[in-house]
């Protein structure tokens, strides 16, 4: 479905879409950085939007060997590249363990090759962490949903090179909302993460 959307959309929304959230703290300071893997990049950009202390939050590819991927190689499945979110953040407005609650609330976790509609490696959910304490706090955080659902297929990975997405992918959900929330609902998205964890799961 998700694919349909781009070849009626992906022109113009190239030319039209706006740049990803403006990063960096106005104060001068380098803000905290994170990177969650959770599906289509599109339905993960909003959860974090909302958390007060996020910065930015920029759609993109980590995870493979190709330099700058096109969205069309990670598509391919060869690259090894997964559809990924780079968060850059205020860490005395919020924590790591906090966007560690909003990545699980946003993902299903019993699925390691898909999320929701969307098949394929470059959907898995996966958690690349940045520091031996950003490990220690994602590890705790899954055995805590593995007690809860039972096997968990997330990964713990440390981060690597990412790799933004193309213009038209940055904040889809807010340039594109109707094909965006027609996207979400066929793909039964908030459906699912309703079943794992309770009604207001998602965006």
């Amino acid at each position: 479905m998700r694919r349909s959307i781009l070849a009626l959309w992906g022109l113009v929304a190239s030319m039209t879409a706006a740049a990803p959230h403006a990063a960096g703290a106005k104060d001068g300071r380098e803000p905290a950085v994170a990177t969650f893997a959770g599906g289509c990049f599109w339905c993960m950009e909003g959860p974090f939007d909302d958390v007060k202390g996020v910065e930015s939050t920029t759609s993109g590819y980590t995870g493979g060997t190709e330099k700058n991927p096109t969205y069309e190689q990670v598509s391919s499945k060869k690259t090894g590249h997964c559809e990924a979110l780079h968060i850059e953040y205020d860490a005395e407005k919020v924590t790591y363990a906090q966007l560690l609650d909003v990545f699980w609330r946003n993902v299903d976790p019993t699925a390691g090759d898909h999320q929701f509609c969307d098949w394929g490696p470059q959907y898995r959910p996966e958690i690349f962490y940045h520091d031996e304490e950003q490990k220690r706090l994602a590890e705790e955080s899954r055995r805590k949903v593995e007690e809860k659902l039972g096997t968990v297929a997330v990964k713990i990975t440390p981060a690597g090179e990412f790799w933004p997405a193309e213009d038209y992918h940055q904040d889809f959900y807010l340039n594109n909302p109707e094909h965006y929330q027609q996207y979400r609902k066929g793909c039964g998205r908030d459906k699912r993460l309703e079943e794992l964890w309770g009604k207001g799961a998602g965006h």
